[in-house]
């Protein structure tokens, strides 16, 4: 026997809140399906359409995701109703993917006062749109490096989700399972929002208070206060990297006790530790922004185009160069 899901009572005869989902090129299908499921699911438990949907996207006709699936528009870009709240749905090759007409067409429903929100990657469409100017954000903690080069005037946090005002952006996947359990709360009220979680078997709702990515000993599997705090700092110390003497000292250990303690967890010194998350830094900027290899390799600490080939080549066997244009052959296939 099928058991159906207890509904919660909720007091509204008004006209369905619409969300316009906009598919731009290689969006991720966790993100949007995780948002749009969130609404289905409320309508279900309410046992009463609260919400609608549509999907649009460049053209009005299919978008294809970064997994392959292709998805049937509703329709091109269309003028939309003011109380609308639109969701541009982001991925892969975001620079690529936010065109002219994308643009253009968010910067006006932005003039009518729509609401406008960015999924994955897509805070970088609405960034470069000019609509983040002044406001916090969040975007896909890989992205994070890129984002800071290219738009200094975004606040930018490590949150799951940002809400500031009538922007809003997410980090990505299931993060707009979060995003949506607070919208459905502040439209409808906790009970409903809770309800909905317990049906999609999300546990740990997370608020905007919440980081995107795993804390340093859990993504390093080391339990060690002294070196979660070293790796933090050369986390956040890039463009000016510290010497292994002077983080030693800071973390109240020798140079030598400091050696030991990353040979033993991490297999390696603290200066390839080191160097190996500036070249991952370096990477991302050469595969999301324009930015030239000389300004790259300033942006990591490197103090010479010349040392930072060699470097890179030594890691990633080739070139900053090479990379970049073997990154821009496989965007255009």
């Amino acid at each position: 026997m099928i058991v159906e899901p207890q509904t919660v009572d909720i007091k509204f005869t008004g006209k369905p809140r619409r969300f316009v989902f906009v598919l731009m090129d290689q969006f991720t299908m966790l993100c949007f399906a995780s948002a749009i499921e969130s609404l289905r699911v409320a309508n279900r438990t309410a046992g009463k359409k609260l919400y609608s949907w549509s999907i649009i996207g460049e053209g009005g006709e299919n978008a294809t995701c970064s997994n392959g699936c292709t998805f049937h528009l509703d329709s091109d870009f269309v003028e939309l109703e003011r109380d609308d709240t639109i969701m541009l749905c982001g991925g892969i090759g975001i620079q690529q993917a936010t065109t002219k007409k994308v643009l253009n067409w968010t910067r006006r429903e932005a003039r009518r006062g729509v609401i406008i929100g960015g999924l994955c990657t897509a805070g970088y469409t609405m960034a470069k749109a000019g609509l983040l100017d002044g406001r916090k954000a969040t975007i896909h903690w890989e992205n994070q490096d890129s984002f800071t080069e290219e738009f200094e005037e975004v606040t930018l946090t490590k949150s799951v989700f940002v809400v500031d005002g009538n922007r809003i952006t997410t980090a990505g996947g299931t993060a707009s399972i979060d995003l949506m359990l607070k919208l459905i709360a502040d439209d409808h009220g906790e009970e409903l929002a809770s309800a909905v979680a317990d049906i999609l078997i999300y546990s740990s709702i997370r608020t905007d208070q919440d980081t995107q990515r795993l804390s340093i000993p859990t993504r390093i599997g080391v339990r060690h206060p002294k070196l979660s705090r070293v790796i933090q700092i050369m986390e956040t110390s890039i463009e000016e990297p510290i010497s292994p003497a002077t983080l030693a000292k800071d973390v109240g250990m020798s140079t030598r006790q400091l050696e030991r303690l990353f040979r033993r967890y991490l297999s390696r010194s603290p200066k390839r530790y080191y160097m190996e998350l500036r070249l991952q830094k370096a990477r991302n900027l050469l595969m999301q922004t324009d930015m030239t290899v000389i300004n790259v390799a300033l942006a990591c600490g490197f103090a010479s185009p010349s040392h930072f080939s060699k470097c890179y080549r030594s890691h990633y066997d080739t070139t900053p160069y090479r990379e970049r244009g073997a990154h821009a052959s496989r965007l255009s296939v």
